[in-house]
């Protein structure tokens, strides 16, 4: 990263919890804990038809998050003492007219922001607006060939010129500027698409962001996407040589740990939505994006537009919502999709309550990103 051996460590496959043992312990006492990053995304729209999207399958009651609701929920996150918020889960925040108003509420609150997009929708002013205010942007794109792109993202063929162009122009201003912000690219990779595993290695590696990520998908309990976990074997080979592209300002990243989990778990309990819950693009609050779906209702919290966070927040209901997942009724191993938002998290929650980890304050540099666990 810019000089990566200067900078703290960037932690792609994993987590980063155990930065944060002030909130475990609280949450051990059996506190309220808030949150320390939030996923959210500030609509359910997307201007995309990407092939392996888990989002259709999150159809929820639509709201509109509209300023006066995301500058509350922004508001009542500073205050009760979320870290970070990620404009992820389940649509394009960067299509919503709120999108930089809540970018930039968040960061002078002293919240972490950041987001991951398609990244069609920018130009130069609007980067230049935005990335002051990001921890990170990372941008979706599971091809680096026009015609795949197409295929894959179900768009058009030049929206691959326009996107590339806009991390160009990332690239371009975060150097300019002077600025700490992370630009990533993520390919999330079904083994059907191993074709366009190189080719994207090396398109990053010719446009310069600071790393690429190459990630599993996921599929939800029933297996909707159809995604065929064992066909990731034959891939190891072309996944070592993309990562063997990585140099000193650009990192090319496997989330092995996910890609050979496959669909096991460890554990049994979900321990992971207290320190990290999910918000839709509807505004619902719910413990995860697998559970946002009408028909997982028992789960679902509030909604952001119609309530405040910070009462949600204090309500019972919530509490009562975090305390079955993690409690003998919950089984994540036969009730839960595949490698969920949480996963890592809640490995590392279940190894400590089942005292199999020794418990040390994490040594050496803090990592980039800190309130992204």
């Amino acid at each position: 990263m810019s000089g990566m051996s200067d900078h703290a460590e960037l932690i792609l496959d994993g987590t980063k919890i155990a930065w944060h043992e002030e909130r475990i312990r609280a949450w051990e006492r059996g506190e309220r804990i808030a949150p320390i990053t939030i996923d959210m995304a500030l609509t359910r729209a997307c201007n995309y038809g990407c092939h392996y999207c888990y989002a259709m399958l999150q159809e929820n009651d639509r709201k509109t998050i509209n300023r006066e609701a995301i500058f509350n929920f922004v508001d009542d996150c500073a205050e009760i003492g979320v870290k970070g918020i990620s404009l992820v889960s389940d649509g394009e925040s960067t299509i919503s007219p709120v999108f930089v108003d809540c970018v930039t509420r968040g960061s002078e609150k002293g919240l972490s922001m950041a987001c991951g997009t398609n990244g069609y929708i920018f130009n130069r002013r609007k980067l230049e607006e935005v990335l002051p205010h990001l921890t990170y942007l990372r941008i979706n794109i599971s091809a680096g060939e026009p015609k795949r792109y197409a295929e894959i993202m179900g768009v058009k063929e030049e929206w691959f010129a326009r996107v590339r162009q806009n991390i160009l122009d990332m690239v371009d201003i975060k150097k300019k500027m002077g600025l700490k912000v992370t630009i990533g690219l993520q390919m999330v990779l079904m083994p059907e698409y191993q074709d366009q595993i190189l080719p994207l290695a090396r398109l990053g590696k010719e446009l310069r962001p600071d790393y690429l990520v190459i990630k599993h998908c996921s599929d939800n309990e029933d297996g909707d996407l159809g995604v065929n976990y064992d066909g990731y074997r034959a891939l190891y080979d072309t996944l070592q040589e993309a990562e063997s592209l990585s140099d000193s300002e650009y990192l090319v990243k496997v989330k092995w740990s996910k890609i050979e989990t496959g669909v096991k778990r460890s554990y049994q309990r979900c321990y992971g939505p207290p320190f990290m819950i999910q918000i839709s693009g509807s505004g619902l609050v719910a413990p995860c994006g697998m559970l946002f779906n009408e028909r997982y209702k028992k789960f679902h919290i509030g909604n952001i537009v119609e309530q405040r966070f910070k009462e949600m927040w204090q309500s019972d209901r919530y509490w009562e919502v975090m305390n079955y997942l993690a409690s003998p009724d919950f089984n994540a191993q036969t009730m839960c999709g595949t490698l969920c938002l949480q996963h890592k998290v809640n490995e590392y929650l279940d190894s400590r309550q089942k005292e199999q980890i020794v418990v040390l304050q994490p040594s050496g540099a803090v990592p980039q990103h800190i309130n992204f666990i």
